[in-house]
């Protein structure tokens, strides 16, 4: 078998994938989270047309990262230089482009304006501030405190008071700072996998050219992107023994969202091993180092918080509601449970939901734990895992939460099986929302729908004429001749 160069396959990845990145940008224009005086009414013809354009490039960029991981996993995959190259082009119609799949970029610029105003941002939701930012902001969380700590509200007042009111200027601020998370992350991936013995290839193409990544955290300028980037450079700190700046960085990317708190467990753990080989008579190594991994942790969570000055109410706002119609696990069953308590007359109904989370938080905790037990050998592994179970077990829930342990399995998975079913289940998750940002309906559904199908059909009709142009000149339609 003469085998057709796999350059040549990723070459046409990248193109494909820069093509469906470019129409998914071009629908944004009109389908995208807008700011409030762009946004077209959902029956109008320039939404519409930009929803179809958006689906229409959503699959095309999904299908070429799909074909990018066969050539990944090939006799010859491409080299990182290749792939980084890929994540460039496949990124660079985003960076302009509106707000795409969520409206919390608009939370953070009013959050980080309260603070620059110095309202209490863990007391009052954005309503109070007013003005051109509050009116950007979803509906659904005007009165709602912010979760997020106090690094990232340092951020967000920075870009928030360069900006003004200027939305597009703070919003490709936001996006900038996401981009840098994404780059850390690019930056840590390789030396993360050749530290647990995977392929650093297929953990760039599974952890960062991930359509998640694309979609959400540079599309979306999620603060998920600086979390997982100070997780990641914390965690190849700690495996290149430079422990206590490992604990001052995932300290930090707790600081931003409070999930990357469970990375101090493997850094306590891998300190423990390391006193453990250094110092081989030390009696209670993990204990000495869970210790010194709590002091340096409050230090760095003081320092930030006193130069921030936001104050620690942070830790107070992590039960902020979710919404009502979050579709996680255990907010649906609570949907459930609670409807079929009200059709049988009980007075519980009101009691379902939160039963449902706490029952949630007591599955996290157990895989968490089952997580622990059987791969402590694996620590990067089980963090990773530990973080796709409060993802998905947790209250609530959006596709890029997925990537706080899929980050971690793509650069420390041990085989094949979980990091396809990882695959899979991004895929699936790249096309469950629409590009506004807000919850579908119908007409919606079907137009996305129908501009995922032209996609199909498109990429079908491509592949059977080079196929027949393959067979004129003696190959096969997937480039190789006998």
């Amino acid at each position: 078998m003469l085998a057709v160069p796999v350059s040549l396959d990723t070459h046409r990845c990248q193109l494909l994938g820069l093509l469906g990145s470019a129409a998914l940008a071009a629908g944004g224009v009109t389908a995208g989270a807008l700011p409030v005086r762009d946004v077209l009414a959902p029956e109008s013809g320039g939404a519409a047309l930009g929803l179809v354009a958006a689906y229409f490039g959503l699959v095309l960029l999904v299908a070429a990262w799909a074909l990018l991981g066969r050539a990944v996993r090939g006799p010859e995959p491409p080299g990182r230089r290749t792939l980084l190259l890929t994540l460039g082009l496949w990124a660079a119609p985003l960076l302009l482009a509106p707000p795409l799949f969520s409206r919390d970029v608009y939370s953070y610029l009013a959050q980080g304006a309260m603070v620059d105003a110095q309202i209490d941002v863990y007391a009052n939701g954005p309503s109070r501030l007013g003005g051109p930012l509050n009116a950007e902001v979803a509906p659904l969380w005007q009165h709602t405190p912010t979760p997020y700590g106090p690094l990232f509200l340092a951020c967000a007042t920075a870009i928030a008071d360069f900006s003004r009111t200027e939305v597009f200027t703070g919003v490709l601020g936001m996006r900038l700072v996401a981009l840098l998370g994404v780059a850390v992350m690019v930056l840590c991936l390789p030396k993360l996998a050749r530290h647990c013995g995977a392929d650093p290839a297929t953990a760039l193409w599974l952890g960062a050219l991930n359509p998640l990544v694309l979609l959400h955290l540079v599309g979306g300028a999620h603060n998920d992107a600086i979390m997982l980037g100070l997780l990641g450079a914390g965690l190849v700190a700690a495996l290149g023994r430079w422990p206590i700046l490992a604990v001052v960085l995932v300290t930090l990317a707790a600081l931003v969202k409070a999930p990357a708190a469970l990375g101090l467990l493997a850094i306590a753990l891998l300190w423990g091993r390391q006193l453990a080989g250094r110092t081989p008579r030390l009696k209670a190594p993990r204990a000495k180092a869970a210790l010194a991994v709590f002091g340096v942790c409050a230090a760095t969570t003081a320092a930030t918080t006193a130069v921030a000055g936001t104050g620690y109410g942070w830790i107070a706002a992590l039960d902020t509601p979710v919404s009502p119609q979050n579709w996680s696990i255990t907010s649906s069953l609570g949907r459930m449970t609670g409807a079929l308590l009200e059709d049988a007359g009980s007075g519980l109904a009101q009691f379902a939901a939160p039963a449902w989370h706490l029952a949630g938080l007591a599955a996290t905790a157990l895989a968490i734990l089952i997580a622990w037990r059987r791969h402590l050998l694996r620590p990067v592994y089980a963090l990773g895992l530990s973080l796709i179970a409060v993802a998905v077990l947790g209250p609530a829930i959006r596709p890029w939460y997925v990537l706080w342990g899929l980050f971690l399995i793509a650069a420390a998975g041990p085989d094949r099986p979980v990091r396809r079913a990882v695959a899979a289940a991004s895929a699936v998750l790249a096309l469950a929302v629409l590009p506004s940002g807000f919850a579908p309906q119908g007409p919606q559904v079907a137009l996305a729908t129908f501009g995922g199908v032209l996609a199909v059909l498109a990429l079908w009709c491509t592949h059977r004429i080079a196929g027949r142009a393959s067979s004129r000149a003696g190959t096969g339609p997937l480039g190789s001749a006998a």
